[in-house]
């Protein structure tokens, strides 16, 4: 007669599931952006209001201003719409340029990216590609991430090539998932690891940091 779930009557919330704003797909070799549009409204202007806009049925100065004034604030939503869509096509198209790697091998592979990058690559501020990846998320081959995922910061190894942080702490989550758990991996031992596989020094704190996230 117990209850095997008694944390369930606590939380009412129900579980929010990620829909990619977005989908890169491998067709024939080469990387194909898909824009997930399923969910969103096809807005256009309704014949009607144009029509009238038009008739003689608004007599008065005032009322052909205000309506115009609707149809202009119309078009200028349905414009920043398509532009807001056209923005977030070409970031992702950048971020698979500078992130090939990734999407051909995987997390390990992930490069250092910074948001200054792709904006000088479509010719946008840093301020737009931050929000148009802003909780926007990548139906990728190796799963979903956010946007902001793949910009990290890189360090710098042996051959003075650089390696993404991300690609770091994937690598530690693959030692730590590997270690005997009786004896787990100190972060020294972490660092000797990392500069075996990667060929990079990472400081014990470093590591402890990474470690942490």
């Amino acid at each position: 007669g117990l209850e095997p779930r008694p944390g369930g009557s606590l939380g009412s919330a129900q579980p929010c599931y990620i829909s990619p704003d977005i989908f890169v797909r491998k067709v024939n070799g080469e990387f194909v952006i898909l824009m997930n549009d399923d969910d969103l409204p096809q807005l256009q202007l309704s014949p009607m209001a144009t029509e009238l806009s038009e008739s003689c049925e608004l007599r008065t100065n005032s009322e052909k201003d205000y309506m115009c004034d609707r149809l202009n604030s119309a078009k200028w939503m349905i414009r920043s719409l398509e532009e807001r869509r056209r923005t977030l096509y070409q970031v992702m198209a950048s971020i698979v340029k500078h992130q090939r790697d990734f999407f051909e091998h995987g997390v390990y592979r992930l490069r250092p990216l910074v948001l200054k990058d792709i904006a000088e690559d479509i010719g946008r501020s840093e301020s737009s590609i931050s929000r148009i990846t802003t909780n926007k998320y990548a139906g990728t081959p190796y799963g979903i991430f956010e946007l902001k995922y793949f910009f990290n910061s890189g360090l710098s190894s042996s051959d003075g090539s650089q390696v993404g942080s991300e690609s770091v702490k994937a690598r530690i989550r693959s030692f730590i998932d590997a270690e005997d758990c009786a004896h787990p991996l100190s972060d020294e031992e972490l660092s000797s690891r990392l500069a075996e596989a990667l060929g990079i020094k990472v400081a014990r704190r470093t590591v402890a940091k990474y470690r942490e996230e």
